[in-house]
Order: structure tokens, then C-alpha cells, then sequence
């Protein structure tokens, strides 16, 4: 019964507690592990283990208490989690998974060795590496790990700007005409059944570099959009993925697709599907880690998916008016993280407009994002 099914989900952030709401629906028992004991998480699980998911024995005795374990983010351990299935512990997505995700240089020749197109780019050992490499110039560096919600990229324009640059191992990747910049969720089971979500347009906050709104279905030609589902597809096999993965990529203005960063977990980019799809990104997750069918994946309406960042204090006062005025907005869904003690610029939530048509969630969207704008007083 799926009531003596233990969970254990690594991360306590907004991803993991919304992992929880749709394992409520399914009656499970989740545990989490988080390094912070004021996480989302914290206050929705009897089970909570303060810990961090990168350290070796919190994570294998946090893994040992339970049938499955999965994960909200990449930053775990992931020797504890080879150990803990020696054991007989299911771990969604695997280790070797997670691995080749930890690391955006392992990752990019994972790709480039199973065929699929990726931003041509080098390896960087340090800052003083760089100045080796001026005739690569300008170029996007990236650290090889440790990156996300935009921090841990930068754009090196010329010699001037190497002083401030990462000084770790990083990937320095050419630039290129850039169209667009979508999304695609790729669900599969351990059988191999696999199914993707319409593809996402994304746009970024260009100041902070992390994910400002979304808009499905994206606003691209149809073979493209096909085109990046099976791209997907195609790296979800050479994975043996099982469970869910974003699949970021980037839209040449020639129309080439590349594929620029995976997530094999839920996705911001994926938000949306809570309230515009059948079966939500989180559900998918639950369903298939446990075993249980998958779950569809059709798009029911159009949607725009907007972050929440957290406001400068002094503007904190206006940004309560302004969830307000999205409360009396129809078709307007409010989730707010609960984050505590929240820095400037941190997601603090995200709000969906759900229509019938593209047009008219696009209509109430810009109102609302033109309101956080000016709450968030962003550049």
C-alpha cells in the first residue's frame, strides 16, 4: 500500500514542498533533509531532518530510514547515494545522473558524446586561464558547479573583465545569435515510456540573470517545437532517466537548437503544469519514482508563469498591496514560497494566469508583471 512507502526527498526549498503537496494526494509519508531548519519544507513534514545533503553520513543515515529517495536540487551527495542503493534504496534519478549533472563541463560532453547539440565551449581552470584564451573572446562563463537561479554565469566581453571573473574551474562557451530560450519537462518511466510537456518560452531577468516569466505554449514554429521534444527525448534515453528532467535550450536565430543546461527534477520552468496541465510536473515526479502510471502530460489552457523576487526592504509594505491586487485577478494563482528571512532578489514565489488563449493570459500578465515590477522596483 502506498501508505507504508517511506520518501525521502533531499532539498527543503518551494520545489520540495510542492513535491509534498501532490505526495499528500497519494497518502505518502515524506521525510526531508535541509541544512536550514526554517526551510518551506520545515513546516509542512513531520519528518524533518536538519542536515546537509551534501555531507556523506547525514545523507546516508537520512537515506537509510526510508524505500525511495529523490531530490529537489543537484547539490547532494552522491557517493552516500551509490552506497545507500547497494542497500537496496531506490534512488529517483540515479546517482551516475546526478553526477553528470553536478558538473556543467561533464555535462556538456555527456551531450557532445551521445550526438546532441550543445554550445561549443572550453574548459577554464582559473581567472589567470583566461587571459590564455582572449581569442575566444567575448564568451558566456559558467562555473562548473555550484551555479543556479543565474548566479555562476557571466558574460566576459574582453580582456577588462577577466579581473572580476570566476576564479574556479569554470566553462568559457561562445555566444551566439540568440532567438529565444525555452524549456521542455521529459517525463519517463523505468520502463522506458516517455512523454513530454508542450515547451515553454522563457524569459530571463537580464540584471540578475535568473528566470523572470515563462509563456506556454511558447511562442515558436511547430517543427522547432517538435524538434525540441524529441531533443529531449533523445537526452532523456542517453541518460536512462527515470522521473522527470527540464531540458533548457537555446533557439539560434538561424533556428539551430542547443542544449544548454538539464535539471532531472522539477523545474521552475515547469510551474505552469500545476494549474494548465492534467497532470502537474510535481505529481509526474510522485508517480514515477513510485512505480504507478504516468501520468498525461496534455497542455488544458494557456498560461504565464511569473516569479516573485523578493523586494529591497523599504519596499516590502508595497509588494503586500500588490499581492493583493493579484489575489482579485481571475485566473491569476498565488504561490507564495513562505521563505523566511528572504534577500533581496530571492524567489519568493510565483504567480500563474490561467486562459483559454494565449492572448488574453499574455493581456492580464502584463498588468500584473508591470505591478511587480515596480513593487521589486527593478532596473
Amino acid at each position: 500500500m502506498l501508505e507504508n512507502l517511506k520518501i525521502g526527498i533531499l532539498g527543503g526549498g518551494q520545489l520540495g514542498a510542492m513535491l509534498v503537496r501532490s505526495a499528500i494526494d497519494f497518502g505518502l509519508d515524506i521525510a526531508i533533509l535541509d541544512k536550514d531548519p526554517l526551510a518551506p519544507c520545515s513546516r509542512f513534514v513531520k519528518k524533518f531532518s536538519c542536515g546537509d545533503p551534501m555531507d556523506y553520513e547525514t545523507v546516508f543515515a537520512f537515506g537509510a530510514g526510508v524505500d525511495v529517495v529523490t531530490i529537489e536540487k543537484e547539490a547532494v551527495n552522491v557517493n552516500a547515494l551509490k552506497e545507500l542503493e547497494k542497500t537496496g534504496v531506490k534512488v529517483y534519478p540515479s546517482p551516475d545522473i546526478i553526477g553528470i549533472i553536478q558538473d556543467k563541463y561533464l555535462q556538456k560532453k555527456f551531450l557532445q558524446t551521445n550526438g546532441i547539440s550543445v554550445v561549443p565551449g572550453i574548459p577554464i581552470i582559473n581567472r589567470t586561464d583566461l587571459v590564455n584564451h582572449l581569442n575566444k573572446l567575448p564568451g558566456c562563463l559558467k562555473k562548473c558547479t555550484n551555479g543556479y537561479d543565474g548566479k555562476g554565469v557571466m558574460i566576459i566581453h574582453s580582456e577588462a573583465d577577466i579581473a572580476d571573473a570566476f576564479d574556479e574551474p569554470s566553462i568559457l562557451e561562445e555566444l551566439i545569435d540568440l532567438k529565444h530560450e525555452i524549456s521542455v519537462i521529459v517525463s519517463r518511466n523505468e520502463s522506458g515510456a516517455i512523454e513530454c510537456y508542450d515547451p515553454v518560452l522563457m524569459v530571463f531577468n537580464k540584471d540578475r540573470m535568473i528566470l523572470d516569466f515563462q509563456i506556454c505554449p511558447a511562442n515558436i514554429d511547430m517543427d522547432v517545437a517538435m524538434e525540441a521534444c524529441n531533443l529531449a527525448i533523445k537526452t532523456a534515453q542517453a541518460l536512462n532517466l527515470t522521473g522527470i528532467m527540464a531540458v533548457e535550450m537555446f533557439v539560434a536565430a538561424d533556428g539551430k537548437l542547443y542544449v544548454n543546461e538539464l535539471a532531472p527534477r522539477p523545474h521552475n520552468s515547469g510551474h505552469h503544469t500545476i494549474e494548465a496541465s492534467t497532470t502537474s510536473q510535481f505529481e509526474q515526479q510522485m508517480r514515477l519514482i513510485m512505480g504507478l502510471p504516468m501520468g498525461s502530460t496534455k497542455l488544458n489552457k494557456a498560461s504565464v508563469m511569473i516569479n516573485i523576487l523578493e523586494p529591497a526592504a523599504y519596499r516590502k509594505s508595497a509588494m503586500s498591496e500588490a499581492l493583493k491586487t493579484i489575489l482579485c485577478t481571475a485566473d491569476a494563482h498565488l504561490h507564495w514560497y513562505g521563505k523566511k528571512g528572504g534577500t533581496e532578489g530571492r524567489k519568493m514565489g510565483h504567480v500563474t494566469i490561467v486562459e483559454t488563449n494565449i492572448e488574453n493570459a499574455l493581456s492580464k500578465a502584463v498588468m500584473i508583471r508591470h505591478l511587480l515590477k515596480t513593487e521589486q522596483n527593478e532596473k
